[in-house]
């Protein structure tokens, strides 16, 4: 993404933000700093025999904050990883698993790769090969360090992690809690693929309970019937999309894929769409919306939420002055760059900022890396016992019917519905729009009670870093 000249990196943007946050708080000096930087960051570059040849790859893992242990963050598999990148995003988890509460601090790491270029085999030894070294310096442990997937990676990477750490500690009981995003059948756990879309999904559903901030994006009315606008259709951005159009009723009226963008003013199948995507490499000649050759263009389309789900900047200095959604939701990490951000707040457009928006995966990771250590699968201890005493109360009230000559039936669908206890899935979604909720909350309360705060990214910030900051005076710093 080509940005203006004078557009701060998207480094320099998470300390800005940070800046306008610790502005507006009575920190010491030093503590500030100490919270602001990266604790350390690790380069490695190893060697690996692919095709007849030897070939060297850098990558990445940095540890921004250990207030709380172990450390938590993705690993992106991307020809853009970078230092500087890596020690933002790591900055970004400090402050994204403070503010849902998961009891990690904030790390990240990268390879610099594209993973289309090479086969399967190649890429679990290239895989295998960089969690050695991170492994060794225990840079992957379910005590100190935890990864998860990210862009370019997803559970196959994340079982071949696994099983490398387990194959160098072959004693850790607790060997499968080293990462996290594994398939089901490697330790995983389920909802966690649909985790950051779901997140998403829920995050707007708090935002639309709060009244307050509603009109303060100047729209009405539920989610229900709001017009939508995804930009990226992976993981994430599918998952949102389809839950907010077959849950909600929040019809998506255009998506944005790299190569070209559809436009419905219906509604789009996203089924249909990510079916025609996978087949075609394409959106074009997707038979259920008009193609829109230039995507970029339907990021200024009008709509009433926007969800940049898929890169860092694409709303930036050079459009953010054409958004007209009065409502944006980040489900990608940093897609507003500072620059754009200032404009949009200028305009009155309301922000659902990453660092919340997107918070769906960790809670969900940290959901799995706890069923990892206990070793048992969430509702297989209380779901029967749970679907028993619900049939002792369906039971009686059909008794207390047939004995007074009522003769009223409970309806089939609610006895089904009541009758099933809540297994996993069940209870890690129940798990995640507690969390949302309950950050939401946080949020909103400072954004609605300060005068000085006027967008919910500070209040987020302010939010965390004083979760942050207590947590390193509680240690004696």
């Amino acid at each position: 993404m080509s940005h203006s000249p004078n557009e701060p990196s998207f480094r320099e943007g998470v300390n800005l933000m940070f800046n306008r946050a610790v502005d507006l708080m009575d920190l010491k000096p030093g503590l500030v700093e100490k919270i602001r930087v990266c604790n350390a960051t690790y380069t490695v570059r190893f060697g690996v025999r692919l095709r007849g040849d030897i070939k060297t790859f850098t990558g990445y893992r940095s540890v921004h904050s250990e207030h709380m242990e172990p450390v938590k963050g993705g690993i992106r598999y991307s020809m853009g990883v970078n230092q500087d990148e890596v020690e933002a995003l790591a900055a970004l988890m400090t402050f994204k698993c403070a503010l849902v509460e998961a009891p990690f601090g904030g790390s990240k790491g990268g390879l610099c790769i594209d993973p289309r270029e090479y086969e399967v085999h190649e890429l679990e030894m290239i895989t295998r090969r960089f969690a050695y070294e991170l492994i060794k310096r225990d840079l992957i442990n379910p005590a100190q360090n935890v990864p998860a997937p990210d862009m370019g990676t997803g559970e196959r990477e994340m079982a071949w992690i696994a099983d490398q750490y387990k194959r160098m500690h072959t004693t850790d009981i607790n060997g499968a809690a080293c990462v996290t995003g594994k398939p089901i059948n490697a330790g995983g756990i389920q909802g966690r693929t649909e985790a950051t879309g779901r997140g998403v999904q829920f995050a707007l559903r708090a935002f639309f309970r709060d009244s307050e901030g509603v009109k303060k994006a100047g729209i009405s009315g539920t989610l229900d019937g709001k017009r939508v606008v995804v930009q990226g259709l992976g993981n994430v951005g599918y998952h949102a999309a389809k839950f907010l159009s077959e849950e909600d009723g929040a019809p998506v009226v255009g998506v944005i894929e790299y190569n070209g963008a559809i436009w419905n003013d219906n509604g789009i199948d996203i089924e249909a769409l990510k079916a025609h995507i996978t087949a075609e490499g394409s959106p074009k000649g997707f038979a259920g919306g008009t193609f829109v050759e230039d995507g970029a263009s339907l990021l200024e389309a009008d709509c009433d939420i926007l969800i940049p789900a898929a890169l860092e900047g694409v709303i930036n200095l050079r459009n953010a002055h054409r958004i007209k959604a009065p409502l944006i939701i980040e489900a990608a990490n940093g897609p507003t760059t500072a620059g754009a951000d200032e404009i949009l707040r200028d305009k009155g457009t309301v922000i659902i900022p990453d660092m919340y928006a997107n918070a769906g995966g960790v809670t969900v990771s940290y959901f799995e890396w706890v069923k990892n250590l206990s070793h048992i699968r969430f509702g297989r201890m209380g779901r029967r016992q749970e679907e028993s005493r619900h049939q002792l109360i369906v039971d009686e009230l059909e008794r207390i019917s047939r004995d007074t000559s009522i003769n009223w039936t409970l309806s089939p669908d609610f006895k089904d519905k009541y009758l099933r206890g809540a297994g996993e899935l069940e209870l890690v979604r129940s798990g995640l729009d507690d969390t949302m909720r309950i950050a939401y909350d946080s949020m909103a309360k400072v954004w609605h009670e300060r005068a000085d705060v006027t967008d919910l990214r500070t209040a987020a910030y302010l939010v965390s870093i004083g979760k942050v900051a207590a947590s390193y005076q509680a240690k004696g710093l």
